[in-house]
Protein backbone atom coordinates (compact mmCIF):
# COMPACT_ATOMS: atom_id res chain seq x y z
CA UNK A 1 0.00 0.00 0.00
CA UNK A 2 2.76 2.91 0.76
CA UNK A 3 4.48 1.81 -2.57
CA UNK A 4 1.14 2.36 -4.64
CA UNK A 5 0.60 5.70 -3.15
CA UNK A 6 4.01 6.65 -4.18
CA UNK A 7 3.06 6.51 -8.02
CA UNK A 8 -0.27 8.35 -8.15
CA UNK A 9 -2.54 7.52 -11.23
CA UNK A 10 -1.18 9.90 -14.61
CA UNK A 11 -4.42 11.30 -15.34
CA UNK A 12 -4.42 12.81 -11.58
CA UNK A 13 -1.23 14.51 -12.27
CA UNK A 14 -1.99 15.99 -15.20
CA UNK A 15 -4.91 17.56 -13.93
CA UNK A 16 -2.94 18.82 -11.18
CA UNK A 17 -0.33 20.09 -13.35
CA UNK A 18 -2.51 22.20 -15.49
CA UNK A 19 -4.99 23.51 -12.84
CA UNK A 20 -1.70 24.46 -11.89
CA UNK A 21 -0.22 26.02 -15.04
CA UNK A 22 -4.03 27.77 -15.36
CA UNK A 23 -4.45 28.87 -12.01
CA UNK A 24 -8.20 27.47 -12.09
CA UNK A 25 -10.80 24.71 -12.65
CA UNK A 26 -12.54 26.26 -15.92
CA UNK A 27 -9.78 26.98 -18.12
CA UNK A 28 -7.52 23.78 -16.99
CA UNK A 29 -11.11 21.81 -18.21
CA UNK A 30 -10.70 23.35 -21.68
CA UNK A 31 -7.31 22.53 -21.80
CA UNK A 32 -7.87 18.74 -20.78
CA UNK A 33 -11.31 18.75 -22.44
CA UNK A 34 -13.20 17.40 -19.66
CA UNK A 35 -15.88 18.87 -17.44
CA UNK A 36 -15.10 21.54 -14.56
CA UNK A 37 -16.42 18.89 -11.88
CA UNK A 38 -14.38 15.80 -13.32
CA UNK A 39 -11.31 17.83 -12.97
CA UNK A 40 -12.06 19.11 -9.58
CA UNK A 41 -12.30 15.85 -8.49
CA UNK A 42 -9.22 14.47 -10.07
CA UNK A 43 -7.74 17.57 -8.08
CA UNK A 44 -9.30 16.40 -4.98
CA UNK A 45 -8.52 12.76 -5.51
CA UNK A 46 -5.06 13.28 -6.07
CA UNK A 47 -4.77 15.58 -2.48
CA UNK A 48 -6.75 12.46 -0.75
CA UNK A 49 -3.93 10.36 -2.66
CA UNK A 50 -0.90 11.86 -1.25
CA UNK A 51 -2.22 13.41 2.12
CA UNK A 52 -1.26 16.77 1.77
CA UNK A 53 -2.98 20.13 0.35
CA UNK A 54 -1.85 20.97 -2.74
CA UNK A 55 -3.92 23.91 -3.33
CA UNK A 56 -5.27 26.98 -1.41
CA UNK A 57 -8.62 28.05 -2.54
CA UNK A 58 -9.66 31.91 -2.39
CA UNK A 59 -13.37 32.09 -3.84
CA UNK A 60 -12.72 30.60 -7.82
CA UNK A 61 -8.90 31.32 -7.56
CA UNK A 62 -6.73 28.30 -7.08
CA UNK A 63 -3.23 28.57 -5.55
CA UNK A 64 -0.65 26.29 -5.01
CA UNK A 65 0.49 25.91 -1.40
CA UNK A 66 4.33 25.43 -0.94
CA UNK A 67 4.09 22.05 -0.70
CA UNK A 68 2.27 22.11 -3.51
CA UNK A 69 4.96 24.53 -5.85
CA UNK A 70 7.65 21.75 -5.46
CA UNK A 71 5.36 19.03 -6.42
CA UNK A 72 4.33 20.80 -9.27
CA UNK A 73 7.64 21.95 -10.37
CA UNK A 74 9.11 17.95 -10.16
CA UNK A 75 5.54 16.16 -11.75
CA UNK A 76 5.70 18.63 -14.71
CA UNK A 77 9.44 17.83 -15.63
CA UNK A 78 8.52 14.36 -15.06
CA UNK A 79 5.66 14.59 -17.45
CA UNK A 80 7.58 16.29 -20.10
CA UNK A 81 10.17 13.92 -20.05
CA UNK A 82 7.43 10.91 -20.01
CA UNK A 83 6.11 12.44 -23.41
CA UNK A 84 9.68 13.10 -25.08
CA UNK A 85 10.76 9.59 -24.26
CA UNK A 86 7.39 8.01 -25.63
CA UNK A 87 8.00 10.53 -28.70
CA UNK A 88 11.29 9.09 -29.63
CA UNK A 89 9.81 6.00 -29.40
CA UNK A 90 7.21 5.88 -31.27
CA UNK A 91 9.40 7.88 -34.15
CA UNK A 92 12.50 6.10 -33.72
CA UNK A 93 11.64 2.07 -34.73
CA UNK A 94 14.08 -0.22 -34.70
CA UNK A 95 16.90 1.25 -36.29
CA UNK A 96 17.38 4.64 -35.35
CA UNK A 97 15.99 7.21 -32.30
CA UNK A 98 17.74 9.90 -30.34
CA UNK A 99 20.92 10.52 -28.96
CA UNK A 100 21.92 12.64 -26.20
CA UNK A 101 24.89 14.15 -27.00
CA UNK A 102 27.46 16.62 -25.28
CA UNK A 103 30.11 18.46 -27.12
CA UNK A 104 32.70 21.55 -25.67
CA UNK A 105 30.94 24.37 -27.84
CA UNK A 106 34.10 25.48 -30.22
CA UNK A 107 34.62 21.96 -31.07
CA UNK A 108 30.65 21.75 -32.05
CA UNK A 109 30.65 24.88 -34.07
CA UNK A 110 34.21 23.98 -35.88
CA UNK A 111 34.52 20.83 -36.08
CA UNK A 112 31.49 18.53 -35.85
CA UNK A 113 28.17 20.58 -36.97
CA UNK A 114 29.81 21.12 -40.69
CA UNK A 115 29.88 17.74 -40.82
CA UNK A 116 26.26 16.37 -39.80
CA UNK A 117 24.79 16.76 -42.97
CA UNK A 118 27.67 13.61 -44.01
CA UNK A 119 25.68 11.91 -40.79
CA UNK A 120 22.37 12.54 -42.05
CA UNK A 121 23.36 11.48 -45.48
CA UNK A 122 24.88 8.08 -44.06
CA UNK A 123 22.24 7.92 -41.00
CA UNK A 124 19.07 9.51 -41.35
CA UNK A 125 17.24 7.84 -38.75
CA UNK A 126 19.65 9.16 -36.39
CA UNK A 127 18.80 12.65 -34.60
CA UNK A 128 21.13 14.43 -32.62
CA UNK A 129 19.94 16.02 -29.66
CA UNK A 130 22.60 18.54 -28.22
CA UNK A 131 22.30 18.80 -24.12
CA UNK A 132 24.28 21.75 -22.39
CA UNK A 133 28.15 20.85 -21.80
CA UNK A 134 29.29 21.15 -18.41
CA UNK A 135 32.74 20.37 -17.82
CA UNK A 136 33.02 16.75 -16.64
CA UNK A 137 29.64 14.77 -17.38
CA UNK A 138 27.26 12.56 -15.14
CA UNK A 139 26.34 9.44 -17.53
CA UNK A 140 24.04 8.88 -14.44
CA UNK A 141 21.64 11.25 -16.32
CA UNK A 142 19.56 9.60 -18.50
CA UNK A 143 19.10 12.15 -21.14
CA UNK A 144 23.18 11.72 -21.74
CA UNK A 145 23.93 9.22 -24.23
CA UNK A 146 27.81 10.25 -24.89
CA UNK A 147 30.21 13.32 -24.74
CA UNK A 148 32.70 14.81 -26.41
CA UNK A 149 35.21 15.71 -23.92
CA UNK A 150 38.78 17.27 -24.45
CA UNK A 151 41.32 15.71 -22.34
CA UNK A 152 43.97 12.43 -22.08
CA UNK A 153 41.14 9.81 -22.95
CA UNK A 154 40.61 8.62 -19.24
CA UNK A 155 37.39 9.65 -17.20
CA UNK A 156 36.21 7.41 -14.60
CA UNK A 157 33.62 4.22 -15.88
CA UNK A 158 33.62 5.60 -19.31
CA UNK A 159 35.23 4.06 -22.89
CA UNK A 160 36.85 6.80 -24.67
CA UNK A 161 37.54 7.02 -28.58
CA UNK A 162 40.22 9.44 -29.82
CA UNK A 163 38.92 11.49 -32.56
CA UNK A 164 41.08 14.78 -32.54
CA UNK A 165 42.90 17.42 -31.52
CA UNK A 166 46.32 16.32 -30.46
CA UNK A 167 47.77 18.12 -33.56
CA UNK A 168 48.85 21.68 -31.94
CA UNK A 169 49.43 25.02 -34.10
CA UNK A 170 51.24 28.13 -33.45
CA UNK A 171 49.31 30.66 -34.88
CA UNK A 172 49.65 34.16 -34.79
CA UNK A 173 48.35 37.63 -36.17
CA UNK A 174 48.33 38.07 -39.79
CA UNK A 175 51.16 39.83 -41.39
CA UNK A 176 51.51 43.60 -41.52
CA UNK A 177 49.40 44.11 -37.70
CA UNK A 178 51.78 46.90 -36.08
CA UNK A 179 53.62 46.46 -32.60
CA UNK A 180 54.09 42.89 -33.19
CA UNK A 181 58.18 41.88 -32.63
CA UNK A 182 59.84 40.11 -35.48
CA UNK A 183 59.06 36.71 -35.48
CA UNK A 184 61.77 34.42 -37.32
CA UNK A 185 62.84 31.14 -34.97
CA UNK A 186 61.11 29.99 -31.84
CA UNK A 187 63.33 31.30 -29.21
CA UNK A 188 61.71 34.50 -30.92
CA UNK A 189 58.13 33.18 -29.64
CA UNK A 190 59.62 34.43 -25.73
CA UNK A 191 59.03 37.92 -27.15
CA UNK A 192 55.73 38.10 -28.00
CA UNK A 193 52.34 38.06 -25.73
CA UNK A 194 51.41 34.37 -24.85
CA UNK A 195 47.73 33.69 -24.49
CA UNK A 196 46.86 30.68 -22.80
CA UNK A 197 43.72 28.11 -22.00
CA UNK A 198 42.23 27.86 -18.81
CA UNK A 199 42.06 23.94 -19.27
CA UNK A 200 45.62 23.63 -20.82
CA UNK A 201 47.83 24.97 -18.62
CA UNK A 202 51.21 23.56 -19.30
CA UNK A 203 50.73 23.82 -22.95
CA UNK A 204 53.30 27.21 -23.95
CA UNK A 205 55.79 24.51 -21.56
CA UNK A 206 55.42 21.47 -23.58
CA UNK A 207 55.29 23.41 -26.55
CA UNK A 208 59.24 25.23 -25.03
CA UNK A 209 60.48 21.74 -24.59
CA UNK A 210 59.37 20.11 -27.86
CA UNK A 211 61.52 23.14 -29.79
CA UNK A 212 64.10 23.54 -27.19
CA UNK A 213 63.36 27.18 -26.36
CA UNK A 214 64.59 28.34 -22.70
CA UNK A 215 63.71 31.59 -21.34
CA UNK A 216 59.91 31.52 -21.96
CA UNK A 217 57.73 32.25 -19.08
CA UNK A 218 54.92 29.59 -19.68
CA UNK A 219 52.50 31.62 -17.01
CA UNK A 220 52.16 34.07 -18.56
CA UNK A 221 50.00 35.85 -20.39
CA UNK A 222 46.40 36.58 -20.43
CA UNK A 223 44.00 33.66 -20.32
CA UNK A 224 40.66 32.72 -21.84
CA UNK A 225 37.86 29.61 -21.24
CA UNK A 226 37.72 28.97 -24.85
CA UNK A 227 39.92 28.02 -27.93
CA UNK A 228 37.12 30.13 -30.15
CA UNK A 229 38.08 33.53 -28.10
CA UNK A 230 41.54 32.95 -28.06
CA UNK A 231 41.12 32.42 -31.84
CA UNK A 232 39.88 35.51 -32.60
CA UNK A 233 42.31 37.27 -29.89
CA UNK A 234 45.29 36.35 -32.10
CA UNK A 235 43.24 37.58 -35.06
CA UNK A 236 43.45 41.04 -33.61
CA UNK A 237 46.58 41.26 -32.36
CA UNK A 238 46.76 40.60 -29.10
CA UNK A 239 49.44 37.43 -29.02
CA UNK A 240 50.99 34.41 -29.79
CA UNK A 241 48.42 30.67 -29.32
CA UNK A 242 48.65 27.22 -29.39
CA UNK A 243 45.53 25.86 -30.98
CA UNK A 244 44.43 21.98 -31.90
CA UNK A 245 44.69 22.19 -35.62
CA UNK A 246 41.11 21.02 -36.07
CA UNK A 247 39.73 24.15 -34.67
CA UNK A 248 41.83 26.92 -36.35
CA UNK A 249 42.07 25.11 -40.13
CA UNK A 250 39.80 27.67 -41.69
CA UNK A 251 40.87 30.68 -39.71
CA UNK A 252 44.62 29.38 -41.27
CA UNK A 253 43.00 29.14 -44.91
CA UNK A 254 41.03 32.63 -44.86
CA UNK A 255 44.29 34.47 -43.78
CA UNK A 256 42.61 35.35 -40.66
CA UNK A 257 45.31 33.95 -38.34
CA UNK A 258 48.83 32.78 -39.98
CA UNK A 259 50.88 29.87 -39.06
CA UNK A 260 54.19 32.51 -38.59
CA UNK A 261 56.81 29.09 -38.30
CA UNK A 262 57.08 26.58 -40.40
CA UNK A 263 56.40 23.01 -38.18
CA UNK A 264 56.70 25.54 -35.45
CA UNK A 265 53.28 23.48 -33.45
CA UNK A 266 53.43 20.04 -31.43
CA UNK A 267 51.80 16.92 -30.94
CA UNK A 268 49.92 17.35 -27.60
CA UNK A 269 48.81 14.14 -25.29
CA UNK A 270 45.61 16.08 -24.94
CA UNK A 271 43.02 16.18 -27.80
CA UNK A 272 38.80 15.02 -28.30
CA UNK A 273 37.35 11.99 -27.24
CA UNK A 274 33.73 10.75 -27.79
CA UNK A 275 33.04 9.00 -24.30
CA UNK A 276 30.03 6.95 -22.80
CA UNK A 277 29.93 4.30 -20.02
CA UNK A 278 30.00 0.87 -20.43
CA UNK A 279 26.03 0.56 -20.24
CA UNK A 280 25.83 2.27 -23.24
CA UNK A 281 28.08 0.99 -25.02
CA UNK A 282 25.81 -1.41 -26.93
CA UNK A 283 23.39 1.12 -28.04
CA UNK A 284 22.41 0.88 -31.65
CA UNK A 285 22.42 4.63 -32.25
CA UNK A 286 25.31 5.40 -30.37
CA UNK A 287 27.37 2.86 -32.13
CA UNK A 288 26.54 3.87 -35.44
CA UNK A 289 27.62 7.47 -34.49
CA UNK A 290 30.65 6.10 -33.02
CA UNK A 291 31.58 4.33 -36.19
CA UNK A 292 31.16 7.17 -38.40
CA UNK A 293 33.09 9.55 -35.86
CA UNK A 294 35.65 7.45 -36.05
CA UNK A 295 35.92 7.39 -39.84
CA UNK A 296 36.10 10.71 -39.91
CA UNK A 297 38.88 10.98 -37.62
CA UNK A 298 42.27 11.43 -37.17
CA UNK A 299 44.66 8.47 -38.02
CA UNK A 300 45.28 7.23 -34.47
CA UNK A 301 42.03 7.34 -33.64
CA UNK A 302 42.11 3.61 -33.72
CA UNK A 303 42.76 3.55 -30.46
CA UNK A 304 40.22 3.49 -27.41
CA UNK A 305 41.17 3.94 -23.63
CA UNK A 306 38.82 1.15 -21.51
CA UNK A 307 36.71 2.33 -18.61
CA UNK A 308 38.25 2.91 -15.73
Amino acid sequence: MILRRLHPPLHLLRAFCTVARFGGISRAAEALHLTQSAVSKQVQELERWVGVPLFERSRKRLSLTPAGERYEKAVSALLTRLEAATLELITSGDEGGALHLSVLPTLAAKWLIPRLPQLRAQHPQITLHFVPYVHGYDFADPELDCSILFGDGHWPGARAHYLTGNDVALIGPRAGLAGAPPLHSPQDVARHTLLRHVSVPGAWQHWAEAHGVNGLNPLAGPQFDQFQTIIRAVSVGMGLALVPRCLVQDEIAAGTVTEPLPGGGYTSDLGYWLCYPESRAQLATLVRFRDWLLALADPAAGTAAPAA
